[in-house]
């Protein structure tokens, strides 16, 4: 049945205000002192109100102190770019929530969309005190060229300009593996960011000789034309069918490679949510299907980059290894029953408030839980379980439900993870339900876990991540050719085990 008319150009309304909007959007507009403490006292209130795990790492007379001296540094006015990153994102920071987050408005989104700013033009890769180039914006450089040893950037060293930038990242008590990870994905673009930019930067850097020089790097400034929609619209089309597209989209989040020769699989599942539910589901069950038809002995569960997503799905691949009966959590609760009176100020606020009516209990603790996570036990599968050989490989990005993942399996005889320690939590995080809070004058958007998790079977609190039973870091020969290190280090365990 059609909808009537009226109907269809109601739900139109938004639609034609957003695109209304980011039209006339002004990313240089400024916000006045005002304006910015109203929207920074709404984000103190919700969090202090409405935040499971407000006060998990940080006391609460020390995140008093943050609020309150963040909320006198605001000046006379800002941009919408200069309050996220200036004062929200260090607040979020002292949260140590890996799901407490800042992003900026949908439409600086639309105006950034296609668009390449003015930056420091050399990608670095940083772990402990070294930093190697891994890119440069600047192709005829051949100074700053792949694997170049950096010693400095305008006289700040690794630990120096890590420990700075990380005071404006996000994390999972702490965890911080995670950040070193961002960071070296997008250099320029954090150290814009943070430290803004400069119409030259001095670089410390090591020759081919072994000598320690520095050179005068100028600010790398896009073509005029870089990004505009004209010139992307002029590009071909790709001669591929929508089929194939969605299928290498579906690759991009999980695949599934078998040697048959040598009894081996590869098992790479990037995020438990985009293209999950019942589809991510069902891939699950056909892989162990298909690792008991082609009698696989060694699997490879790669997590390095996989950020979590769905609970059951994270559910249903533990059930294909792990051995015993389990659970989510320990523990799972809000703090509050409703989210009023912020309803309206958080995304979906309305739905959220009917999820947490219907599905969390108070107790006598005064928190309101989720109990079927609580008492919710998973019994191992008995069809296809996958008794062989597991070698999960796990980094920074490894987060959320794949540490319950990770936290479910580690420890067991015939389970080995491989690589770096993760981003989620050990011992907990929080989650669940997460939306957006939007700050009503600078649209700026804060992301809200709903429900604080401690894991089943949970360490002690002490801020880390899972960490691997085999421990891959960074190495400069590896950084420098493109080698997968953490991959190499499995296979080699399984030729070796063979021999």
């Amino acid at each position: 049945m059609n909808p009537p008319r009226f109907l269809i150009y109601l739900a139109c309304i938004p639609i034609l205000y957003s695109c209304s909007a980011s039209r006339h959007y002004l990313p240089d507009k400024k916000y006045t002192k005002q304006e910015l403490q109203q929207d920074f006292g709404l984000l103190r209130q919700i969090l202090e109100k409405k935040h499971p795990s407000l006060y998990w790492y940080t006391p609460a007379d020390s995140m008093n102190y943050y609020f309150d001296s963040l909320g006198k540094a605001i000046p006379d006015s800002m941009t919408e770019l200069q309050f996220g990153w200036n004062i929200i994102a260090p607040l979020t920071h002292k949260i140590r929530c890996g799901h407490t987050s800042f992003s900026m408005s949908n439409n600086w989104y639309r105006f950034i969309r296609d668009k390449r700013l003015p930056s420091f033009p050399i990608f670095l890769k940083i772990w402990g005190d070294t930093m190697m180039v891994t890119g440069n914006y600047n192709r005829s450089d051949s100074v700053f060229k792949r694997g170049t040893f950096i010693t400095s950037v305008n006289g700040m060293n690794a630990a120096q300009l890590t420990g700075k930038m990380l005071q404006y990242l996000p994390t999972d008590g702490y965890a911080n593996n995670v950040n070193y990870i961002r960071i070296s994905a997008n250099f320029p673009y954090y150290h814009r960011q943070i430290f803004g930019t400069y119409k030259n930067y001095s670089v410390g850097y090591i020759d081919s000789n072994g000598n320690e020089k520095k050179a005068i790097v100028p600010l790398w400034v896009p073509p005029a034309d870089t990004g505009s929609t004209k010139a992307i619209a002029k590009k071909p089309k790709p001669d591929i069918s929508i089929k194939q597209l969605k299928k290498e989209r579906l690759e991009s989040y999980r695949s599934l490679q078998i040697d048959s020769i040598n009894h081996t699989a590869v098992f790479t599942l990037n995020t438990f949510s985009t293209g999950g539910g019942k589809r991510l589901k069902h891939f699950i069950k056909q892989t162990f299907k298909t690792l008991q038809k082609e009698n696989i002995q060694n699997l490879v569960i790669d997590l390095r980059i996989n950020g979590g997503g769905n609970i059951g799905a994270y559910a249903l691949l533990t059930k294909y290894i792990r051995h015993q009966p389990f659970k989510v959590a320990d523990s799972a609760y809000a703090i509050a029953k409703f989210l009023t009176p912020y309803t309206g100020r958080i995304k979906q606020g309305w739905l959220t408030n009917m999820g947490l009516f219907f599905f969390t209990t108070k107790r006598s603790d005064g928190n309101y839980h989720f109990g079927y996570y609580e008492r919710k036990t998973f019994k191992p599968k008995k069809k296809n379980h996958f008794n062989g050989h597991v070698y999960v490989l796990i980094s920074g990005p490894t987060f959320s439900a794949s540490t319950l993942f990770c936290n479910a399996v580690k420890g067991q005889a015939n389970v080995t993870l491989i690589g770096e320690e993760t981003g989620g939590g050990w011992h907990g995080n929080s989650g669940i339900v997460i939306s957006d809070i939007v700050l009503p004058k600078t649209k700026l958007r804060v992301r809200l876990p709903f429900f604080k998790i401690v894991q089943y079977n949970h360490i002690e609190k002490n801020g880390s991540g899972v960490v691997p039973d085999i421990y891959v870091p960074p190495n400069s020969v590896a950084i420098k050719n493109m080698i997968d290190q953490k991959m190499q280090t499995a296979l080699e365990l399984i030729k070796n085990k063979k021999e």
